[in-house]
């Protein structure tokens, strides 16, 4: 494998599976890092990689960085994303960059010649927007930013992901584009620095959830996530597509459940019963997390992937794995006390 892939955001829970599965294929990786101070500590996940990766400084709201980190690059991945565990004061601190970054990477991409820009999206910019209910999706939904269900970080992905989509349309004559959105993504980490989605195992497992909200999410796992990404990077006849990449859903109740029964002893803290719609609603009143999460009471969403697999030839291992290997990787690596 001759080719050099380009992947942003190397210190972050996707792209460090996704840089993992490219090294392990033969690929050259280059990856962005927003401080040159992490490379020692990001390069430590890849101990083989030598000089088979390269890190590159670079920022989603500045130019400097991005012309050198894409140089001599044929694909590029492009994960870097603003994610944070709680409400942001203003919307557009986690809007702004998403689309400025968004868009930076894709004009920097055309400028080196990069054949082929997998953008990961997110099932936020597919199935929100909506109504109490049950609710189907597919690779044609988008989220209506403008529902009182869209918040921060909804409109962020979907901004940014529209934003690439018209640039693509006006500018990128030449280089494919495609989109990957997953669900909530689960699975093992590789530090105690890893993606706010896996918050929730955390807490179900460390008894700070004493009951589970009535919330659910469609779950995926951060393995078979990074497998899309691989996929959709070398896959003939992808241009302009979209890959969702998610499984069942589950509620926060049924999760719990799960580790009672892959787990045992080691989950006795996660809790046994749902959470009460009221106590939702008084907790949200002091709760920031809670707050944050209350307008997912009372909705389903249920994902139709078989495009990607139909595709792709893309398969997802059984969900009570991700969840267990979750909980055992957050209890190896001493976040969660047992």
């Amino acid at each position: 494998m001759s080719n050099i892939a380009m992947v942003s955001g190397g210190s972050g829970y996707i792209a460090t599976y996704i840089i993992q599965q490219l090294l392990d294929d033969g690929w050259t990786v280059h990856t962005t890092v927003r401080n040159l101070d992490r490379e020692a500590e990001v390069r430590r996940r890849f101990p083989d990689a030598n000089d088979k990766l390269k890190f590159f400084q670079a920022d989603l709201t500045h130019d400097e960085g991005w012309a050198a980190a894409m140089a001599g690059c044929t694909h590029v991945v492009h994960v870097a994303s603003p994610i944070v565990a709680q409400t942001p004061k203003h919307e557009n601190d986690l809007i702004v960059p998403a689309r400025e970054g968004a868009l930076r990477a894709l004009k920097y991409a055309k400028e080196a010649g990069v054949k082929r820009f997998v953008h990961t999206s997110s099932m936020a910019a597919v199935a929100y927007g909506v109504d109490e209910g049950t609710h189907e999706f597919d690779e044609n939904d988008w989220t209506d930013i403008n529902h009182p269900d869209a918040y921060a970080y909804v409109k962020s992905k979907t901004i940014a992901e529209r934003a690439a989509r018209d640039w693509i349309a006006d500018k990128g004559e030449g280089m494919e584009y495609c989109s990957v959105n997953p669900g909530m993504v689960l699975g093992p980490v590789t530090d105690g620095d890893f993606s706010a989605s896996v918050l929730a195992i955390q807490q179900l497992m460390d008894g700070s959830i004493p009951m589970a909200p009535g919330i659910a999410y469609p779950l995926v796992d951060v393995r078979d996530v990074a497998d899309l990404h691989v996929k959709a990077l070398t896959a003939p006849d992808i241009d302009n597509d979209r890959f969702l990449a998610a499984g069942p859903t589950l509620t926060f109740l049924d999760m719990a459940n799960i580790l009672h029964h892959m787990l045992g002893e080691k989950a006795r803290k996660a809790p046994r019963k749902g959470m009460p719609r009221f106590l939702v609603n008084v907790l949200a009143l002091f709760n920031a997390e809670v707050r944050g999460i209350k307008s997912e009471l009372g909705k389903i969403r249920i994902v139709k992937g078989t495009h990607s697999q139909d595709k792709l030839g893309w398969e997802m291992r059984p969900v009570e794995d991700t969840i267990a290997d979750t909980a055992n990787s957050l209890i190896d690596h001493g976040v969660v006390k047992v």
